[in-house]
């Protein structure tokens, strides 16, 4: 983790959201705070600070009286998030790559040199993916890019960890197009960030779109963007 050890809310929203983004609790399951405290270890104060922050990312949802929903996630709003992602993220990674203090260079090389390790196994590559997303809309020093940023990259990191059907391939890529972007921010590159961060557009367009009954991984049209598919 990166910064001050996390508060027992941002551990109990750490490990809920991994056990979602993960599938240890599956789209469709209903749960209890109680068995929530459970499996963090938490007290209930934590774990429903957490779940309320997970219910504004959509990541949950909560109904009094019969627990917590984790949300079906379907391709139609997997695409409606990718077309606003694809708009946003470009501008959060030049903010970053144009903003990052000393120190978060240092990380960002950090963790793009490491990228391909994480990958070694699915639970690092989502922890990494974590920090990463974590350390980018951070190094914009602008909240306001953390709070758009937040729903659409904890929602999009469900679906792909998901739906994967080659987890080597998957992993493998996923580690390059992010660890070109986080070398980009490394070196105050703003305009390689963006391309980086398109290049990644680009293959999450095409990994939802191969989620579709009959479809193959090819190239598809891109949102908002004459540009040929980089990845």
């Amino acid at each position: 983790m990166t910064g001050a050890m996390p508060s027992k809310t941002d551990q109990a929203f750490l490990d809920i959201e991994r056990m979602i983004v993960l599938q240890e609790l599956p789209p469709g399951t209903l749960v209890s705070e109680k068995h929530l405290m459970e499996r963090t270890g938490l007290g209930r104060t934590p774990v429903r600070e957490a779940l309320q922050r997970l219910a504004r990312e959509r990541l949950v949802e909560i109904h009094p009286n019969r627990g917590v929903l984790v949300p079906v996630a379907s391709i139609e709003a997997q695409l409606k998030l990718l077309e606003l992602r694809r708009n946003l993220e470009p501008f959060a990674v030049r903010l970053a790559a144009q903003r990052a203090t000393a120190d978060q260079r240092r990380t960002a090389a950090a963790y793009a040199a490491g990228a391909h390790r994480a990958a070694e196994s699915v639970q690092s590559f989502a922890a990494f993916l974590r920090e990463a997303h974590a350390l980018v809309v951070s190094a914009t020093h602008n909240e306001f890019v953390e709070v758009a940023m937040a729903p659409l990259q904890g929602l999009s990191r469900r679906f792909w960890f998901g739906n994967l059907t080659d987890p080597h391939d998957d992993l493998t890529q996923a580690a390059q197009l992010h660890g070109a972007i986080l070398a980009a921010i490394a070196a105050g590159d703003a305009d390689a960030a963006e391309a980086a961060s398109l290049a990644l557009s680009d293959y999450l367009f095409s990994f939802t779109y191969a989620t579709l009954p009959g479809r193959d991984r090819v190239d598809q049209p891109q949102r908002g963007t004459g540009e040929k598919s980089r990845a």
